[in-house]
């Protein structure tokens, strides 16, 4: 498959011996994740089903932006999931292989009263972290997160703290009616730039549409103050992006565009000029 033939939304990708990985959220019924490989970032093999919803698992739709994180030795899925019973959250899934069957590790890593989604793992100075989103439904400007994770990442440690609110970056737009206060955050991802500073990106609306930004921290620690750019990285109606390294050296950001169009969306695969 090309990559355009591939639909598919919030697409991860992790490079490991000499292929490359990428997982997303389906479009259309949202009860499970694929994986796709590749060893070029061109032509993918047919996606291959690396979790469903079952008996037991409380999780019943919006499986929702799969990362896949090498971590001591395994490899580690953050993943959202809701129910009807049961409040959206970031749960963790875990496997021996990256193309193999993940299952439950940890229960859900967000706060069970909150509205979150799109759990990203962050290690610095040894110690895990999730960076998630507090969701927009719930407190209508949305937040970007973290939380301490236990060393084993069963479980979270201590109270989450807010890294930004949506409406810091200057370039958001928010929806609904004039002055509702509703901006959106979603799919934090971060990494140390060029330049070694720490960076993350993130999603939300611009005057454009959907939109891929950029902050960092001005100390270079995930408790830092966190800064906004100005402008958006990429504003052509695209966005969830992650960036990942390829065995040439060169950084790409991974995003999907056609965000507005259900059933169009694909993954692009874009030089990270400051990244």
């Amino acid at each position: 498959m090309k990559t355009k033939e591939i639909i598919i939304r919030d697409p991860f990708v992790l490079p490991y011996k000499n292929e490359y990985y990428m997982y997303g959220s389906r479009v259309g019924e949202q009860t499970g994740f694929d994986v796709y490989k590749s060893t070029d970032i061109e032509n993918w093999s047919e996606p291959k089903s690396v979790f469903e919803k079952h008996d037991g698992f409380w999780g019943t739709k919006d499986f929702w932006a799969p990362e896949v994180h090498l971590y001591n030795g395994k490899f580690y899925m953050f993943a959202s999931f809701c129910s009807d019973t049961r409040r959206r959250g970031t749960q963790i899934l875990v496997s021996d292989k990256p193309d193999g069957s993940f299952e439950e590790w940890s229960d859900v890593v967000t706060p069970n009263d909150w509205e979150c989604l799109d759990g990203t793992l962050w290690v610095e100075d040894g110690v895990p972290y999730m960076v998630f989103c507090h969701e927009w439904i719930q407190i209508k400007d949305g937040e970007v997160c973290a939380v301490r994770l236990s060393a084993d990442l069963k479980r979270s440690e201590g109270e989450p703290f807010v890294l930004w609110k949506a409406s810091d970056a200057k370039w958001v737009v928010g929806f609904g009616e004039p002055d509702s206060g509703l901006n959106i955050t979603d799919g934090p991802f971060l990494l140390k730039d060029k330049n070694g500073r720490l960076c993350s990106l993130w999603s939300s609306f611009c005057e454009s549409g959907y939109a891929l930004g950029k902050a960092y921290s001005d100390n270079g620690k995930i408790s830092g103050k966190w800064i906004n750019e100005e402008e958006p990285l990429f504003k052509k109606d695209g966005g969830h992006g992650m960036c990942f390294e390829t065995f040439n050296g060169e950084r790409l950001i991974a995003l999907h565009i056609n965000n507005s169009t259900a059933g169009k969306e694909h993954p692009v695969f874009i030089k990270a000029q400051d990244l």
